[in-house]
């Protein structure tokens, strides 16, 4: 041990001779935990190796010639990492320090920061929060240097979302950010009692807003440092003797502004993983084994396949032996809608409706409406004459009205789904077209799918619409009170009506898209616990990636880890006993899987950020414990961030056999495959009415009336819910 020590340091002291002291200091006090047994089946030892290149790790060792368990590594450079291991790579709770003296504590994921921890720069700046993939993101609080410090959201490393920052000149800043920027409403508050409440824009006021002087005068304006966004205001004095009537609004960009600099915090050209780490036997001098037998896992040969993370294979060629399932990614869903398309005006209208609906002045950012707000009988009109009008731009479409229906409902509960207004609007209105599905669904309705796939657009029947309106009280305070909720989310309903003699209307819902993902979705299932009529149409050949299966189709249980199962029993109940309450049946649990392999690459770092959101709390994504304990997470542990109740989740499938046709659920067979899947509840606006009574009337002469879908919502639920708690299992 003495030796390599001391042929490290030699390396090391001609450069970094205080970064060698400062990681010496660490290497010898941090102690970090004992190795999880349970996810290694092989033989650990405990060795010291010095590299070939200078580098030195010390630390638990298994045969597959990686570290695992806990473990010290030292680079030559003075970059050192003392902590948790799993399969060669850092993770679970460690601590990294750089040559500069910065340091690093906290969790790490598949050798990124990730989790939460605390970050000490160099220049005393101090991160503690949450972070993924080395960004800063979620909840966290910034102390700079110069001694300014920001508490409040982050978003792929800037301050995104609420957020305070307090200068250390007595400032402070209360509101809205946007990409390291104040951003939305906010207020600024000076040490000397003067505040500006209003809207900002890319860290400037910009747009309606209050400047108030501490003696109680105000002037009330529209903002802008541009002189062409400066409107002229008016200034309403108070009883003071001062007299502010020949201020000049330019001097709140000029003068006071100036002194409300947001600092930059210190910036990192290198992180934990991209270091090089060396695990080659032949690159290791002087190996010391201190052979600690944890437990032996015989190997099997697998002649030139890929294996999976269970230990089944693929035959090389993206397809699973038995299954018949591509790994790969099948072709889009739909039709780009071109001009020519029958319907390319009705996108257009649509496009130019949602654009004129989300750009409308925002009312409170309040999520508790009043009783008046749940008017859902109220409706905005709006004309688009092709040449424009006062409130519409001109445009290239016919002539058409265009109907909100229950505007200030809809727009909370975008709020309440953290949809980003501008973000919204770019996916259905950006350059990019709109995709036509296929066909119809069996009610009739066309579908629709942003460029970017986060949302689907249905056409409705007025029936529909009528469901709909009644129970949007009872569904705002449902996914008010249960965020994990299962149920579909809905962010407007609107309509269109051309004018002429056609007079013809369009009514449609946006809705969120369920299987919008990073990973491909191979197997996609509608299930009601009916057998009637629940079984594709299709040959095996003709199955692919896109066919939306059903509950005959299904040989699989899906077995999720027992916290996730626990939750899952939960919300499935809350959700259909408010289904139940509403009158609702004939909904579906839609499910998509998405089979893993040990070789498939992970997600983008970007992808990942992108579409991993804090929780209301503004916490960083809330995990499971059984994402650390299935085995995909550790094939692919940058997929944690993103994953919650019904979305990203990681579980296993199990083939089951039917002994005949008609029984709904197979028997398990003890062959299992990972997965990660996507599910939720779909067509939640079909009541009980008169026609369904009359259908189940009809269909109970011909088949068994168990058997078919249009039941009593009581019925339904109970079937629907000894279904799904029959094909979904508490992974043993």
């Amino acid at each position: 041990m003495a030796g390599i020590l001391k042929a490290w340091e030699v390396k090391v002291k001609k450069s970094q001779a205080s970064a060698k002291k400062r990681a010496v200091n660490i290497f010898t006090t941090m102690s970090v935990a004992h190795v999880d047994e349970e996810a290694s089946d092989t033989e650990v030892f405990h060795v010291e190796k010095i590299f070939s290149n200078g580098d030195i790790y010390i630390g638990q060792w298994v045969a597959e010639n990686y570290p695992h368990g806990d473990g010290k590594y030292l680079w030559s450079d003075g970059c050192m990492y003392v902590g948790e291991w799993y399969k060669g790579k850092s993770n679970g709770k460690g601590k990294f320090s750089w040559p500069s003296g910065a340091t690093y504590e906290g969790e790490f994921k598949n050798g990124y920061i990730d989790g939460e921890g605390t970050f000490t720069g160099s220049l005393n700046d101090t991160y503690k929060g949450y972070w993924i993939m080395n960004k800063k993101h979620g909840k966290g609080k910034e102390s700079y240097g110069n001694g300014d410090h920001y508490e409040g959201n982050w978003r792929k490393g800037f301050q995104d979302g609420e957020g305070t920052y307090h200068w250390n000149s007595g400032h402070q800043y209360i509101g809205q950010w946007k990409k390291g920027k104040m951003n939305g409403n906010g207020i600024m508050i000076w040490s000397n009692g003067n505040r500006f409440d209003g809207n900002w824009e890319g860290g400037i006021p910009k747009g309606n807003g209050t400047f108030k002087w501490k003696d109680g005068s105000f002037y009330v304006g529209i903002w802008g440092k541009d002189q062409k966004d400066q409107k002229e205001g008016k200034f309403y004095p108070s009883t003071s003797t001062d007299s502010h009537k020949d201020w000049d609004p330019f001097l709140l960009f000029s003068f006071e502004m100036t002194e409300c600099v947001i600092h930059e915090a210190e910036s990192l050209l290198e992180f934990p993983s991209d270091k090089m780490l060396f695990w080659s036997k032949s690159e290791s001098k002087h190996p010391k084994h201190q052979k600690q037998h944890i437990r032996t896992n015989s190997r099997n040969k697998n002649n030139g396949r890929r294996q999976s993370v269970d230990g089944r294979f693929s035959n090389g060629e993206g397809l699973i032996n038995g299954l018949g399932i591509n790994l790969q990614s099948g072709e889009r869903q739909g039709v780009t809608i071109c001009k020519g398309h029958k319907n390319y005006e009705l996108m257009l209208n649509l496009q130019l409706g949602i654009r004129h609906s989300v750009g409308r002045p925002a009312p409170s950012k309040n999520l508790d409406l009043k009783p008046t707000g749940f008017d859902t009988e109220e409706k905005l009109w709006t004309r688009f004459p092709p040449e424009g009008s006062k409130h519409t731009p001109p445009h290239q479409s016919c002539d058409f009205r265009w109907k909100d229906y229950c505007p200030l409902i809809f727009r909370t509960l975008r709020k309440l789904f953290n949809v980003d207004p501008a973000d919204y609007m770019l996916s259905i209105c950006g350059d990019e077209a709109l995709r036509e599905l296929s066909s119809p669904g069996k009610s009739g309705s066309f579908f629709y799918m942003t460029n970017d796939d986060k949302y689907m657009i249905k056409t409705m029947k007025k029936a529909e619409v009528k469901v709909l309106k009644r129970m949007l009280p009872a569904y705002f305070e449902h996914v008010k009170a249960y965020e994990n909720t299962l149920v579909t989310k809905f962010f407007g309903l609107h309509c269109v009506k051309l004018s002429g003699t056609s007079q013809k209307k369009v009514r449609f819902v946006i809705m969120g898209n369920l299987f919008y993902a990073n990973v491909p979705i191979n197997r996609r299932f509608d299930l009601k616990g009916s057998s009637h009529g629940r079984i594709t149409d299709k040959s095996e050949s003709e199955i692919d990636s896109n066919t939306t299966l059903k509950d005959l189709d299904l040989n699989f249980i899906f077995r999720l880890q027992s916290d996730w199962f626990q939750e899952f029993c939960r919300q499935v109940d809350k959700d259909l006993e408010f289904l139940e309450r509403e009158r609702i049946m004939d909904y579906s649990l839609l499910v998509g899987v998405s089979f893993q392999e040990s070789n498939q690459n992970p997600s983008l770092e970007e992808s990942i950020l992108e579409n991993s959101e804090p929780d209301s709390t503004g916490t960083s994504p809330r995990l499971s414990s059984a994402d650390t304990e299935t085995s995909i997470t550790s094939l692919n542990p940058t997929r944690w961030a993103s994953v919650r109740l019904g979305i990203n989740m990681p579980a296993r499938v199990e083939i089951t056999v039917r002994s005949n046709q008609n029984q709904l659920v197979g028997e398990p067979t003890g062959e299992f495959y990972d997965v990660v899947l996507f599910f939720g509840i779909i067509d939640i606006l079909q009541n009980y009415d008169i026609n369904k009574k009359l259908e189940h009337a009809y269909k109970s002469f011909q088949y068994d009336p168990t058997s078919i879908s249009a039941v009593d919502p009581i019925q339904y639920k109970r079937r629907f819910r000894d279904f799904i708690f029959s094909v979904f299992k508490e992974d043993d």
